[in-house]
């Protein structure tokens, strides 16, 4: 399940940023009327449908594995969990149903009606994440529910959904799949402008996605620290967990990397008081410890902590990649040049093509802080991961089918992608025929 996931979770965020990018592309292109601009927004929704494609057999693969490897958990609390389920599905088809119009209805719309179109898509990929994200908030602030005799009665789906943890984790989501969709995009066109294609088309297809990751960078910042500030108040432990703080008291110091060691933390880099500063905005803010529970239900300190200091690190590179791109931006505004004609430019091109990749890297990091944080426990503090997982023999020939089921769609999937984009003829509208420099095929 864990590897399934780490797969499907960054299709999914192609699937809720890409179409965006699209839309601003197209969008782009009917108001310069450059036709450049318009063929990039073809090409990536072409891609588009390949990712939903794929994102939709891996989705599938993901819901038989709710109910073959979890039965402990759907016997007992499918009823409570499944409305947001029921209603990404509702969602999915949605963007189904626009996706095929929108593809389809290229050349047969008038352009602004046809960008139109594309919006259902967007809406639909965010309500769709919003809704997964519900199901797994769920499991960390378990609610809409009784317990009578083991039973679950009294079932509220809509308390279940709406639960507290569900909009500090769903608003991270969302910006998460934003910035990995827009730094993923914008890495495949910098390795482009390094090669020496500063055309038009490439260069508009690095600006608009990085442009788009750089914006939402600092509001997924603001975010995260909303997620921290929650774990503080309802789940202090896996924020304990998440600092390595073993011990409850005042003046904590925030400890950047480390390895737990019995009940400290080793080798890491601390800052004296500087967890109880960010948290109560004072030395004096008592943070509680993981000795406030039963040892047998503290999470796995050293793999969350550093998970999480993982993803902070890349969150701030990849802010400071954005600030970079804005200092050029400005220089180049007052010296008359291009912002890619700034000094420095082939080292900013060198990190952007990492951007994606670093995106991808601190996206897995934060989904290892949210399970791994709430270990043992699948659901906090109601069922067991041991209570809940398929106790039948001969699981890991799963595991190996999944492996290899994946391994050909990922093939596949960039097998297609790259023909489209070498070999594979990109039907344009005649608008766009007479595009410069760049042949159809």
């Amino acid at each position: 399940m864990g590897f399934s996931l780490a797969w499907h979770i960054v299709v999914a965020c192609l699937g809720v940023g890409l179409p965006l990018l699209t839309l601003a592309a197209e969008w782009y292109g009917i108001r310069t009327g450059n036709p450049a601009h318009r063929l990039l927004a073809r090409r990536w929704a072409r891609a588009m449908g390949v990712l939903f494609a794929v994102g939709a057999v891996s989705g599938t693969i993901l819901s038989f594995e709710m109910g073959l490897l979890w039965p402990g958990l759907m016997g007992k609390f499918g009823q409570v969990i499944g409305l947001p389920f029921a209603l990404e599905g509702i969602a999915f088809f949605i963007e189904a149903i626009f996706l095929g119009i929108y593809l389809y209805a290229w050349d047969r719309l008038p352009p602004r009606m046809h960008l139109l179109t594309g919006v259902p898509i967007v809406v639909a990929g965010i309500l769709s994440a919003f809704f997964v994200v519900c199901a797994n908030a769920w499991m960390n602030q378990p609610r809409g529910y009784t317990l009578r005799g083991g039973r679950v009665v009294h079932v509220d789906p809509w308390a279940a959904m709406l639960n507290p943890a569900s909009p500090p984790q769903s608003v991270h989501m969302v910006l998460a799949a934003l910035m990995v969709a827009s730094f993923l995009t914008a890495s495949v066109y910098a390795v482009a402008l390094l090669r020496g294609r500063r055309d038009t088309y490439h260069r508009t297809g690095f600006f608009i996605p990085f442009v788009l990751g750089a914006v939402v960078t600092p509001f997924q910042l603001v975010a995260g620290d909303w997620a921290a500030r929650f774990l503080a108040d309802f789940r202090p432990t896996k924020l304990a967990a998440i600092e390595g703080v073993f011990h409850t008291h005042s003046h904590v110091p925030l400890t950047v990397l480390g390895f737990a060691d019995g009940d400290r933390l080793r080798y890491g880099l601390e800052i004296p008081d500087g967890l109880s500063l960010l948290v109560g905005y004072r030395p004096s803010t008592v943070i509680k410890g993981l000795d406030r529970v039963p040892r047998e239900d503290w999470p796995t300190v050293t793999s969350v902590h550093l998970s999480f200091d993982v993803m902070v690190g890349l969150g701030c590179f990849l802010l400071l990649m954005g600030v970079w791109l804005l200092l050029a931006w400005w220089w180049g505004r007052r010296t008359g040049t291009a912002p890619l004609a700034v000094r420095g430019t082939r080292l900013f091109l060198l990190l952007a093509a990492v951007t994606g990749p670093a995106a991808v890297v601190a996206l897995e990091c934060g989904w290892c802080v949210t399970e791994f944080g709430r270990q043992p426990w699948v659901v906090w503090g109601v069922m067991r991961v041991r209570d809940a997982v398929n106790p039948a023999p001969g699981l890991m020939t799963g595991l190996w089918l999944v492996l290899f089921v994946y391994a050909a769609m990922t093939t596949a999937a960039v097998y297609v992608l790259r023909r489209m984009t070498r070999d594979t003829p990109v039907p344009v509208a005649p608008q766009e025929s007479d595009v410069e420099g760049y042949p159809v095929a």
